[in-house]
């Protein structure tokens, strides 16, 4: 007598990942033979700068490169991190204790929740937000307390409205800024009263800053910058969006020593850590920051600006993202995301992601990701403004 698989109850808690179901229809209208056009996934279209795949070139020879890596990451990959956060930062890091390189930023964000939270522990998460804070939270056994962004705030929570009991409970809030997928920015003030709240109550911030170089105008900020938040805070890097690295899984975590210790501990448990040839092209990129990342950023630019200037020809009111490579685009009244997002992929054959995707606040919202050449973008839009909502 056979018996049925049964899933843990902690993957039947949390909710479908939208990105597999968009994925899903997108496959089935190129099995259907439409020329799709993919805006979904926040994916770099460019391949990776010649400097570091040259590196991992001649890394992959070095027979060391082979065995195991180093749990806390090499340490020449470790002093690039810091003299990367010298020079773009003005911060001072320890290469030995206040960095951890990552396999990938995800897998960082994942597994810090197990570092810090214990069950019923209330974990403070945006919303809309990167789908990982929620359920490295729930596997963590904690609770979930929603932050709603605000639109007329920038797409900050309104901390204030936030319980002082709910506070008291609180031992981990997820930050993300410059934010997937609204592309809100963090000012020096919300910064300073976050640090100052988690002194006062005593939790653990964890700043994604998988977005910092994809700034426009303004460079974002490091939430380290502000004083007192060392003791707080640990701030996740990707080097994914900023050397077009997304498939390469390459990252680091920096801050708190005894916090990205704990990281540490936790991952020394479950990884063995990045190939070492990996890291060493991980370093060349550090390494080269400042020429390899600026055309990219450039790129963005002019995407963004053709892209958002189209939609606007076309009757569309669409802000202008100050950073990231997403643009994120309001429904029309009454039109929920997912309708939305279906109606365009089934009748314009282009793929966006809606925003109940990123949680239940941003229901009004679709993403578009500024992941394809200029003309496609600027075809995308001639078929959206063809649908009548």
């Amino acid at each position: 007598m056979s018996h049925a698989f049964v899933k843990s109850e902690r993957l039947q808690k949390l909710p479908p990942y939208l990105f597999a179901e968009i994925d899903r229809k997108k496959k089935a209208a190129i099995a259907a033979g439409k020329d799709v056009i993919n805006l979904g996934v926040g994916d770099p279209d460019r391949p990776t700068p010649r400097p570091i795949i040259e590196s991992l070139q001649k890394n992959v020879e070095v027979p060391s490169y082979h065995q195991y890596a180093l749990d806390q990451g090499a340490p020449e990959l470790r002093q690039s991190i810091a003299d990367f956060y010298q020079r773009r930062y003005g911060i001072a890091l320890d290469p030995a204790s206040e960095i951890l390189p990552l396999i990938g930023s995800k897998e960082g964000l994942a597994h810090f929740p197990l570092a810090v939270l214990n069950p019923g522990d209330i974990s403070l998460v945006p919303d809309p937000c990167y789908p990982v804070y929620r359920s490295s939270s729930m596997f963590a056994g904690a609770d979930v307390y929603t932050m709603p962004l605000v639109p007329e705030l920038g797409f900050l929570p309104d901390l204030d409205a936030i319980p002082a009991d709910v506070y008291a409970r609180a031992r981990l809030m997820f930050l993300n800024y410059p934010n997937n997928p609204t592309a809100g920015m963090a000012d020096r003030a919300f910064f300073e009263k976050v640090v100052a709240l988690a002194h006062q109550y005593d939790f653990v911030i964890a700043q994604d800053a998988a977005y910092n170089e994809m700034y426009y105008d303004e460079p974002a900020l490091s939430i380290l910058e502000i004083p007192g938040a060392k003791d707080v805070a640990v701030e996740f890097h990707s080097l994914s969006k900023t050397f077009n690295m997304t498939g390469w899984r390459v990252g680091f975590a920096v801050g708190n020593p005894a916090i990205v210790g704990a990281l540490g501990q936790i991952k020394a448990n479950t990884d063995s850590g990045i190939f070492t040839a990996i890291q060493m092209a991980a370093k060349t990129a550090l390494d080269q920051y400042e020429i390899l990342t600026p055309p990219i950023r450039d790129m963005y630019r002019q995407r963004r600006d053709a892209f958002v200037d189209a939609l606007g020809k076309a009757g569309w009111k669409v802000k202008s993202p100050q950073s990231t490579f997403y643009v994120w685009i309001p429904c029309p009244a009454g039109v929920s995301s997912a309708d939305m997002a279906g109606r365009i992929l089934e009748e314009a054959s282009v793929v966006l992601t809606p925003g109940l995707g990123f949680g239940r606040t941003a229901d009004g919202f679709i993403r578009a990701a500024l992941t394809v050449e200029t003309p496609r973008l600027l075809e995308a839009v001639d078929r959206i403004a063809k649908l009548k909502f």
